[in-house]
């Protein structure tokens, strides 16, 4: 498919697993302020070889310093400076300074912060101890991974952990905003959108992910959920303003004109980072999406983004956004637990920039995952069967009843055969979709239908249908998605169907079968995380620890903010001649990364 006209979203888990429903009740408390970093009007310094005490007493006095001292390390010396002299900008000052090894403000430590949140210990990204998963769809490789390959999160929290102050918008799915550790770090629309975003998918202000889509709700987590509130686990930011826009719809894909529309609506409400966690790969993809990144730049807009999950070099095979030459753009690799490439993520030693933590990544989901293997519940015609074969490694719904086995049986010429089974999704759900795998070769004028009924009666005689198919001259195989309370069934007895329906004529084919059955439901109040993997979960941690950093330093550019993100990580072999930086981002250092400032200018006062 032509990614200029659709973009997918990399979904590189499978949101197929079993979720505790349980509701918790956060505790609201307060979250502590944030602790002075440095001692005011205290500066290091160290100088270099060579340098006599004649021209460090020339520095001291250009400085008019209050009183200095030598430490125990040779040449480094702590000045105490004019009043109201500040540390930080003096530093940024004399970095560059031909008497000056290096200049830093006096830091501060502190024992450090540990949020008190349920699932904290999961979070080896935030928190590495050598974590084991054991969950049944956890990532494997390098599990259990390195302790201390983390993002050094806990060494941050002691100077910030408050982003209040930075406008974050997430470009996906829809947010389930309701979920007990996301809700008050939602951003505040006002009046106008009090439903903390916009859906550009149905053009309406509240951006819900009604068909359960999970992936924004996730993303959301990874950056902003509500730490040290005994619920949960913690995001990067332990408060948060994230604003949700829907510009993917059901099973996670949108077209072009959605994300700029996205972006336009981000960009004007005042978000100061976008996390796009989306992408489609292949040839250029034009310069509409390009130029919506670069009227956010010029609106000082921080854009970060995902790198793929096809394990390509995107040097060879270009994925955008992530290959767009922007400089307002960072483009994330996923790291496993040993800070190796996850041997799913591109990479690009030109246009990917930084690896972040990117498998077994817990975070918060919209709801359940209701799961359903064909075996118990289905009314089916004699022309449908359950099983696997030789052709269909998967349980799998199948018609006629040989699809898997025979490769030379056909369906009948007459077939008008169904099978359907009832599902109870009523009682809290704001939402649900149905999803699965299917598989086809039907001839022209012949169709697979899908079909769904409120009433719990067969879908194809008094229901709708909200799928057809064929495949003339050859098969088919495409995931299907569809918003259920688009068809008003989400009720105690909602049937959903599939249909294999001939014309009467000679020309029929081999059938169908359909596998991966889920329904992904948005609960009302949600209480449910799981792990997930892919580039699309490196992004946010980034994106995270962006609005750390412009919220310590609330006059930086969005150019500071990335300089500061990307420069400052550790370096990590497998990311070396994979990546521009060749780094792992890395919180603490990200907040203490030592820069001249962009836009500002100093003198010495005699």
């Amino acid at each position: 498919m032509n990614s200029q006209h659709y973009i997918g979203i990399f979904l590189a888990f499978l949101l197929c697993f079993s979720l505790s429903a349980a509701p918790r009740v956060p505790d609201r408390s307060p979250v502590p302020e944030s602790r002075p970093d440095y001692v005011p009007g205290e500066l290091l310094v160290k100088f270099r070889p060579q340098t006599d005490a004649a021209v460090q007493g020339s520095f001291m006095a250009e400085l008019n310093t209050r009183e200095h001292k030598p430490l125990p390390l040779e040449r480094l010396h702590l000045i105490r400076l004019p009043r109201g002299a500040d540390a930080r900008a003096m530093a940024s000052l004399y970095a560059n300074d031909p008497r000056i090894e290096y200049a830093q403000p006096n830091y501060i430590y502190h024992t450090q912060a540990v949020p008190n949140d349920t699932d904290y210990d999961r979070l080896w990204g935030l928190n590495n101890t050598g974590q084991f998963f054991s969950d049944s769809d956890a990532y494997p490789d390098r599990n259990p991974g390195t302790a201390g390959r983390d993002m050094n999160a806990e060494a941050a929290w002691d100077a910030q952990t408050d982003c209040r102050s930075t406008v974050v918008a997430v470009i996906d799915t829809g947010i389930n905003y309701t979920h007990e550790d996301l809700t008050t770090s939602m951003w505040d629309g006002g009046a106008s959108y009090p439903n903390h975003g916009w859906d550009v998918v149905d053009n309406d202000n509240d951006p819900l992910p009604t068909g359960g889509e999970s992936h924004a709700t996730h993303v959301a987590g990874t950056i902003g959920a509500v730490g040290n509130n005994a619920t949960g686990i913690s995001g990067v930011c332990w408060q948060a303003s994230i604003m949700s826009v829907r510009a993917l719809g059901a099973g996670g894909s949108g077209s072009l004109d959605k994300v700029i529309e996205s972006l336009d609506f981000a960009v004007a409400q005042g978000a100061k980072i976008i996390n796009m966690s989306l992408g489609g790969s292949g040839g250029f993809d034009g310069d509409a999406f390009s130029q919506a990144i670069t009227e956010a730049g010029d609106a000082g807009t921080l854009v970060v983004v995902a790198a793929g999950n096809e394990g390509n070099n995107n040097e060879t095979i270009p994925t955008y956004p992530c290959n767009y030459t922007n400089d307002n753009l960072i483009c994330t690799a996923a790291l496993d637990q040993a800070y190796e490439l996850a041997s799913f993520s591109n990479y690009g030693a030109e246009s990917v920039d930084v690896g972040a933590p990117g498998v077994n990544i817990q975070s918060g989901v919209a709801g359940e995952v209701i799961t359903d293997n064909f075996s118990s519940g289905w009314i089916r015609d004699p022309a449908w069967a359950v099983g696997t074969g030789i052709y269909c490694p998967e349980v799998s719904l199948l018609t006629p009843t040989d699809y898997c086995s025979n490769p030379s049986s056909d369906y009948a010429d007459d077939a008008s055969d169904s099978a359907y089974k009832s599902f109870d999704l009523s009682g809290g759900l704001l939402g649900a979709g149905v999803n699965m795998s299917l598989e086809y070769f039907i001839e022209n004028g012949d169709f697979l239908r899908v079909g769904v009924d409120p009433g719990g009666a067969d879908p194809f005689v008094g229901g709708a249908v909200i799928g057809a198919f064929n495949s003339p001259g050859g098969g088919e195989l495409r995931s299907f998605s569809y918003d259920l309370t688009k068809s008003s069934c989400l009720t105690e007895n909602c049937s959903i169907g599939l249909q294999l329906l001939a014309n009467g004529d000679t020309d029929t084919n081999l059938g169908a079968r359909a596998y991966g059955f889920r329904i992904n439901t948005t609960i009302d109040g949600a209480a449910t995380y799981t792990l997930a993997h892919g580039t699309s979960m490196a992004t946010p941690h980034v994106t995270g620890l962006a609005a750390l950093v412009w919220s310590y330093n609330p006059d930086y550019t969005y150019a500071d903010v990335l300089g500061s993100v990307v420069n400052s990580g550790d370096a990590v072999s497998a990311l070396d001649g994979r990546t521009t930086s060749g780094r792992a981002v890395d919180a603490y250092r990200a907040l203490q990364y030592i820069h001249a400032p962009t836009g500002v200018s100093a003198s010495v006062q005699w």
